[in-house]
């Protein structure tokens, strides 16, 4: 692997004076990131290796080749750039886009694909036996936030007046999710989303941690990226379904849960019998029913924003405890037993890089 060339001259206080860290001149603008795909798992690398991405290596040796070239990499000074390598995902790019998968100029264009949904997800370091799983989690939710925006743009429409109520439905679930933080309390919990369309509309599924220290919430991760874009598009589609806080099981008192019944892009907090209904329906879904759980009704949250897309009403969340929140209301509606298939439509490919983010090159080539 080349370095980065530098060039310049000068003396010791001018223009040309390399920092000897980053091996470049003073004042000059930083290399471009180097994008790599790396294949997570045994089997995803047995299946890629078919189309002679690997040069024969085994998939230890592959590792062990990915962990020096991180290393070097990064103690260049390049910010690395990371995606997962999926066989089925890259199948499908390369022929959306006439590569031969077997290629090295596909994989690298598959890397640094400007198409990939959110922020890239760089590389800090970490040992292999974190990044791995990491970057597992991270085309997961890369996966969702996809199938959610595919899902929110159709429901806005077209034009200004659809960017206005992109933007509307965007900033509206940004304010439900810090409203929630707010309500929840210090601890460790787990929000969970689940809706679908109106008329046998695809299920949209999504879950995010949620920590608060002191009172205040610690900046999510791509999983709370992905859940914005999905109670996004499930307000925005008008569908139904639930929203449940599930509390911290290390919180004095035991674990709590509370919920939220959505109906026609509106939020309306479940009484204590909705949240044990909804909860039990999750354990027809095949999750556990939390231990010594202590259901409690939801609490108000901000109210949606105008059919015009103007800005959201000044309601806000109420303490935990306030008694408006266990009225009476209806059950959030049914739900398909199951998921469709979690890929993107279009290809498979996880899509829409946000609007000014720059595309990144390769520049360190393909791991053979």
């Amino acid at each position: 692997m080349s370095t980065p060339r530098t060039g310049g001259s000068g003396g010791s206080a001018g223009p040309g004076v390399r920092d000897r860290r980053r091996g470049r001149p003073r004042g000059a603008p930083p290399p471009q990131p180097v994008a790599l795909a790396l294949a997570v798992g045994a089997g995803d690398f047995a299946d890629l290796a078919r189309h002679g991405l690997f040069g024969g290596l085994s998939y230890r040796s592959y590792l062990r080749r990915v962990a020096v070239q991180l290393r070097a990499l990064r103690g260049h000074g390049l910010e690395v750039h990371l995606r997962m390598l999926d066989p089925v995902d890259y199948e499908e790019y390369c022929e959306a886009l006439g590569f031969a998968p077997g290629d090295a100029a596909a994989r690298v264009a598959y890397a640094a694909d400007p198409e990939l949904a959110g922020e890239p997800f760089v590389y800090a370091g970490q040992r292999l036996t974190a990044l791995l799983p990491e970057l597992a989690d991270d085309h997961r939710a890369r996966v969702r936030i996809s199938i959610a925006m595919a899902a929110l743009l159709t429901a806005v429409g077209e034009g200004p007046p659809g960017e206005r109520r992109l933007v509307a439905a965007m900033r509206h679930a940004v304010e439900v999710q810090l409203a929630v933080a707010a309500g929840a309390g210090d601890g460790f919990h787990l929000l969970t989303l689940r809706c679908h369309g109106p008329a046998d509309g695809e299920e949209l599924a999504s879950a995010t941690d949620v920590r608060v220290e002191r009172g205040r919430s610690a900046a999510g991760g791509r999983d709370a990226e992905a859940f914005c874009v999905t109670l996004a598009a499930g307000l925005a589609v008008g569908g139904s379904g639930a929203m449940v806080l599930h509390g911290d099981p290390a919180a004095p008192g035991g674990q709590t849960a509370r919920g939220w019944a959505l109906r026609r892009g509106r939020l309306r907090p479940m009484t204590v019998r909705e949240v044990l209904d909804e909860l039990a329906d999750d354990v027809g879904r095949g999750l556990p029913f939390p231990p010594a759980v202590v259901p409690l009704p939801g609490f108000p949250l901000p109210a949606p924003p105008s059919a015009e897309g103007g800005r959201p009403g000044e309601g806000r969340s109420r303490p935990p405890g306030d008694p408006v929140g266990d009225q009476p209301g209806g059950r959030p509606g049914e739900r398909p037993g199951g998921r469709p298939d979690d890929r993107p439509p279009g290809g498979g490919q996880p899509g829409g890089r946000p609007s000014g983010e720059p595309p990144f090159g390769d520049g360190g080539g393909p791991l053979v």
